[in-house]
């Protein structure tokens, strides 16, 4: 068993509230709490496109999640950390999660080849040769400033075999530890921040185990679940949860890496994960498709183009305050940006209505009455056009 890393470290968490196997609590780090359950907008490149960093913060997200692989490529680490460091870069000041870059070097990089060592690769971008390892990936997270840091991982592609899987586990496992070693490896940031491991095993529940405690052992400051949210379906997310999530250390922050959709979260936070990443809110923005407490709607539908009344009526992002759902579609049937801008804020301003009402609900005893109303209101469809 190595050393607690834990002991007089300015990153900490607490749980505050439970009901059931879900947890309400709060994440201190250096540049501010977290309030858990939490949903963290992806900024790939710096950046929550099409938002400012003040207009995330107002819908209510203590952290925001970086990219590894895209930093690392373009504008460089390097380049970053001469800069001031991603906060500075990205005038963000509030806590930052950076991946590992793993799932990218598998799912973007051309020609890449795994080895023991890492992963060999070409840019997607210009063809660029690189090297990215455990040893690598923390050196580069350090040099942007991540007060999150994930250990390197490969995430195992879906469908797999078992044995197939088990093999991209164990070597998940070894750089583990390697990402730990390098961690802490005489860095102040080190000393300040936090390293994750990252639970793999596919959908196998002996490998899972395996995993769960192979990363106990090296007693990290939290752990994710990753490898889910890849096209296996809701229900064997779900059941992966139900036989993974006993086995984690209660005491630690539980992170459910690439998740999801609003009732994928809503299950996870019942299974007792604190903590979310996706790009849907966001891309969804984009292409005008709205999140909203009766479900989805798209914006771009020839329904609304009449229709007076706001996106949500309970929500208070600037859209659903200021604009007509006919002037949203407006927007997005002239390709204007200023929709797809409003559409990213809203969408971001309900996840994280979602996760404060889920905080409420746990803290107040009631997280069955909430997920009740919230699987009925979103099953009554949408407010119909006047």
């Amino acid at each position: 068993m190595t050393k607690d890393n834990n002991s007089q470290h300015p990153f900490s968490f607490s749980i505050t509230a439970t009901d059931g196997d879900a947890r309400c609590g709060i994440i201190n780090t250096v540049r501010g709490e977290i309030r858990t359950p939490a949903f963290m907008p992806v900024g790939t490149a710096a950046t929550v496109k099409g938002m400012k960093p003040e207009s995330v913060r107002k819908t209510g997200a203590d952290i925001l999640l970086g990219n590894t692989y895209h930093l690392m490529l373009r504008p460089t680490a390097e380049r970053i950390e001469r800069l001031g460091g991603l906060h500075k870069f990205m005038n963000w000041n509030r806590p930052i999660l950076t991946d590992s870059g793993g799932f990218q070097v598998m799912s973007l990089a051309r020609l890449r080849k795994i080895t023991e060592e890492g992963v060999a690769f070409q840019s997607h971008i210009d063809g660029t040769k690189h090297m990215l390892s455990p040893e690598r990936s923390m050196e580069i997270q350090r040099m942007l400033g991540s007060n999150i840091v994930m250990a390197f991982d490969e995430c195992t592609a879906y469908p797999a075999t078992e044995a197939e899987t088990e093999k991209s586990m164990l070597m998940s496992m070894r750089w583990a530890k390697r990402s730990f070693d390098a961690f802490h490896n005489g860095s102040e940031h080190s000393e300040q921040n936090a390293l994750f491991g990252i639970v793999q095993g596919g959908i196998f529940e002996k490998l899972r185990c395996h995993s769960v405690n192979a990363l106990k052992e090296i007693d990290f400051q939290g752990y994710a679940v990753g490898g889910l949210a890849v096209g296996e379906g809701q229900e064997i997310m779900f059941d992966v949860l139900d036989y993974t999530m006993p086995l984690m250390l209660k005491q630690k922050p539980r992170y459910l890496m690439g998740v999801g959709k609003p009732d994928d979260i809503v299950g996870a936070v019942e299974r007792g994960i604190d903590m979310f990443d996706c790009v849907l809110p966001s891309r969804s923005g984009r292409t005008g498709q709205a999140f909203t407490r009766r479900g989805t709607v798209n914006m771009k539908n020839a329904r609304h183009i009449d229709d007076p009344r706001p996106i949500d009526e309970e929500c208070s992002c600037t859209a659903c305050q200021h604009y007509s759902r006919a002037y949203m579609t407006h927007l997005f049937r002239c390709d204007e940006l200023l929709g797809l801008m409003l559409l990213t804020e809203h969408n971001l301003t309900y996840y994280q209505d979602l996760m404060a009402g889920l905080r409420d609900a746990i803290s107040s005893h009631s997280l069955q009455k909430f997920v009740k109303n919230f699987h009925e209101t979103r099953s009554s469809g949408d407010i119909e056009p006047l």
